[in-house]
């Protein structure tokens, strides 16, 4: 893991059918709403034929936009009850870009605040609309917005140096916490962890990202940069954290790699 950089093209290559996956078959389906058949009579709808109904109020008043990212659980249904995706069923949230899913789910989904749940009935035409290989008729999606993750392809605004309140350690690694995480056990030298992430060049340039192919990534800590190796044994599980690698902690100029100080917001998501 970062010994090799993934194509940034490759990882663009997602699709609206990361609402589709199928699961393995031990997985214990999630029963159906009782309403899964139609939107009930206090459901509201939009023009375009999305009904909706807010089953847990959020915070705030900030909603996504078709340019970010977002974090989600969800399950989703047909209309007959059977369930055929599911986030809660995998044990770990979903990260995707609201403007390569489904229309009806981006639609849903931008009308969110995050902690908010909300069950969406979507109509054929703002899902697959009948396409082979996919889920057909109305489908039922409950979804609990976790988190608004603004593209990476934006870089942070203090990506071309450490800001003034940036904490540094003794090697020359800075780090500044964006979201506190929870408990006070750290990983070790020897844990293997689980992160979402993106990395930038000083100069703004994206060259890597989990949060772009949709997927965390797992790896050892023995495996990596050693300014990953270093910084990740400061976080707690759901900490949310920037660091600022001078190069002789990270690829030291090899051909091929980025050089000079590298930037990495890291979401610390679990490890063992």
């Amino acid at each position: 893991m970062f010994q090799r950089l993934l194509s940034l093209a490759a990882a663009l290559i997602l699709s609206s059918a990361v609402l589709a996956a199928q699961l393995p078959a031990h997985i214990k389906p999630i029963p159906a709403p009782p309403d899964v058949k139609a939107p009930p009579a206090d459901a509201t709808k939009t023009e375009s034929g999305l009904a909706f109904k807010v089953l847990e109020a959020g915070t705030g008043e900030t909603r996504p936009t078709a340019e970010d990212f977002v974090t989600v659980h969800y399950t989703g249904w047909t209309t007959d009850g059977k369930m055929f995706d599911s986030s809660h069923a995998r044990n770990a949230p979903s990260t995707f870009p609201v403007a390569r899913v489904v229309k009806g789910w981006g639609e849903g989904v931008m009308l969110m605040v995050p902690g908010e749940k909300r069950r969406l009935w979507i109509p054929e035409a703002l899902a697959y609309g009948g396409q082979d290989g996919r889920p057909r008729g109305m489908l039922v999606f409950d979804v609990e917005l976790l988190e608004i993750v603004p593209s990476p392809t934006v870089p942070p605004p203090d990506v071309a140096a450490p800001p003034a309140d940036a904490g540094r350690t003794p090697t020359g690694l800075a780090y500044k916490v964006l979201k506190p995480g929870t408990g006070t056990d750290r990983p070790g030298r020897n844990s293997r962890v689980t992160v979402h992430y993106s990395g930038w060049t000083t100069d703004g340039k994206l060259f890597d990202s989990s949060v772009m192919r949709g997927a965390p990534a797992s790896f050892g800590l023995e495996q990596v940069i050693a300014g990953w190796t270093e910084g990740l044994q400061l976080m707690v599980v759901g900490e949310k954290t920037r660091f600022w690698i001078p190069q002789n902690l990270a690829y030291k100029g090899e051909p091929g790699s980025p050089r000079g100080m590298l930037v990495f917001d890291v979401e610390l998501l679990s490890f063992r």
